[in-house]
């Protein structure tokens, strides 16, 4: 009977799950941003030829970003919790005492 009550109160909206287009928004933001690292990475390994292990490492450092954008790109953010959260209003009775009932016969 309380789920059935429940189910007509409002949502709260600071609870609902992201649009489809937000998510794919913040993907593809994320996406951009390691992509964007890849070009640095490797600007860096050819200005510092002179120091060649820190030149192989910056290349290695860059070899996977592509991999690892896709991998992340694609996944779904994690979803919030199943639990709704509800508005409860603060219930205040006007009176304290207990009022006398009239039946009326």
């Amino acid at each position: 009977m309380e789920d059935a009550q429940r189910g007509a109160e409002p949502v709260l909206i600071t609870d609902a799950a992201r649009s489809y287009e937000e998510e794919l928004a913040v993907r593809k933001r994320r996406y951009k941003i390691m992509m964007g690292m890849r070009i640095p990475l490797m600007l860096a390994a050819a200005a510092c030829y002179q120091i060649p292990w820190l030149a192989v490492g910056l290349l290695v450092l860059s070899i996977p970003l592509p991999w690892v954008a896709v991998l992340i790109a694609n996944d779904r953010l994690p979803r919030k919790s199943e639990t709704v959260s509800r508005y409860e209003r603060e219930r205040r009775e006007l009176e304290q005492r207990n009022h006398p009932v009239i039946d009326s016969e």
